[in-house]
This record gives structure tokens, sequence and C-alpha cells, in this order.
């Protein structure tokens, strides 16, 4: 009963989950990449044919880096999530649509426990998904674009009303 009568509280704050999820996902892909070098990142690029492969790794670096920590703050997620869609549908069509849906393939059972084979695009869908509900729901409450809309409004308001003369 609680959860109903506040259903628009809670509306309100669903967003915030998804940003630091999300933000924090493509900061760690990122920092992976930055960390042992964009170059090696372009290797692979260059194995799957990806046209300027070295130059295509930086950016993607940079991409999931400040995309990220864009989507983590609620900053102009709309304009930020377009090239964030546009990689993660690259990856899904060029590296994880031969292995399947699925995130988590198990292709064996050693005494440590499972072996993981490589994932299929089922993780690129669940982004694409995010970063479209953020752009079609909004960035929620403790966001950058929410202050951005409120201090507009304000200046609109503040220009749309009479002037005493």
């Amino acid at each position: 009963m609680f959860m109903l009568r506040n259903k628009g509280l809670w509306n309100q704050w669903a967003p915030i989950p998804l940003r630091v999820i999300i933000g924090y996902g493509f900061i760690s892909h990122g920092w992976a990449k930055w960390s042992r070098g964009p170059e090696g990142f372009g290797k692979l690029l260059q194995q799957i044919g990806v046209p300027l492969p070295e130059f295509t790794a930086w950016v993607v670096t940079f991409l999931e880096l400040f995309g990220g920590l864009a989507i983590l703050a609620g900053a102009l997620v709309a304009v930020v999530s377009i090239p964030l869609v546009m990689s993660m549908l690259v990856a899904m069509f060029t590296v994880h649509l031969r292995y399947g849906f699925s995130s988590i393939n198990t292709i064996g059972l050693t005494k440590a426990g499972p072996m993981f084979g490589p994932p299929g695009y089922e993780v690129a869908l669940l982004y694409i998904a995010g970063l479209l509900v953020l752009v079609l729901g909004g960035s929620g409450p403790l966001s950058i674009d929410q202050w951005l809309t409120r201090r507009r409004e304000m200046s609109e308001r503040q220009s749309n009303a009479p002037h005493a003369t």
C-alpha cells in the first residue's frame, strides 16, 4: 500500500541506480582498455576488420571513460547515449553475436569450477536498453541534466515575467 501511494516518488528516483550501474560499467570497461593500453585493444579491432583500429581504440577508450562518467553524473545523457549505443551495436554485431545470446557461456567444468567462454550479446542489449530508458525517461534527480533544466526554466520564467516600469 505504501509503495502504491508513493509510486510517483519511487518512479522519480528509479533512474539513479540505472545511471550508477551503466556509468560504472562503461567507466570500468574504458579503464580496463586504458590501463592495458588502447593499442592492445586496437590489435583486437584490427583482427576483426575494424577500419583505423588504433584510432578507433583510443576513441572507444575515451568514449567509455568519459561517456560513463557523464551517464553516472546524469550529464547530457541524451547526447552521450548516441555514441555509446552505437559502440554497443558495433561490439554486438562484430564480436558477441557469434556466441549467442547468453552473457555467461559455460564451456566446461574443472576441479577449480566452471570454465566460461566468450560472452554473447545479452549485456550489450542490456546497456542499450538502459541507455534508452534514461534518454526517454530522463536521468532523474541528483543529475546535472535536471539541474540544467531547472536553471533554464527559472531563466525563462524570469525573462517572461512582466517588468515593472
